[in-house]
C-alpha cells in the first residue's frame, strides 16, 4: 500500500468525516459564505454586504465554519478576518454545481421528451 492509499480500516471514519462536512454545507447561508471567500481573505462586514443576513445570523454561521475548520480567522487591530482552511473547498462546491446543472439539465429534457411524446 502507497503512503497516499488509506487503511481499509479507516474508511468508516473518512465515510463519517465526509458527511460532517456536507452536513456543515448543507445551509444555504453557509454555502454563500465559503463561495464569498472564494475571492481571498474577507472582514465580517464585507462578508455581510455579499451575504445579506442579520448580522447575529452570519455570526452563527461563521461560528459554525470555524468550528468545523472549513475557515479560519486572523485578528487584524479591530477587524476579524475569515479565509477558507483550504481553497480545495471551492472545487468541491464547483464540482457539486457542476453535477447539479447536469442532473437539471437531464430533467429538462426528459420532461420535454414527455412532452412531445403525448
Amino acid at each position: 500500500m502507497s503512503k497516499s492509499s488509506l487503511d481499509p480500516v479507516h474508511f468508516g471514519a473518512l465515510r463519517r468525516f465526509k458527511a460532517g462536512i456536507f452536513k456543515v454545507l448543507a445551509h444555504p447561508t453557509r454555502i454563500h459564505i465559503v463561495e464569498t471567500l472564494r475571492a481571498g481573505e474577507l472582514s465580517v462586514g464585507a462578508i455581510l454586504d455579499q451575504v445579506k443576513v442579520e448580522p447575529a445570523n452570519l455570526s452563527q454561521h461563521l461560528s459554525i465554519l470555524r468550528h468545523s475548520h472549513l475557515v479560519v480567522t486572523r485578528k487584524d487591530g479591530n477587524l476579524v478576518l475569515y479565509s477558507l482552511r483550504d481553497p480545495l473547498l471551492i472545487g468541491v462546491l464547483d464540482a457539486m454545481r457542476q453535477y447539479f446543472q447536469k442532473y437539471f439539465e437531464d430533467s429538462v429534457a426528459m420532461l420535454k421528451g414527455l412532452e412531445r411524446s403525448r
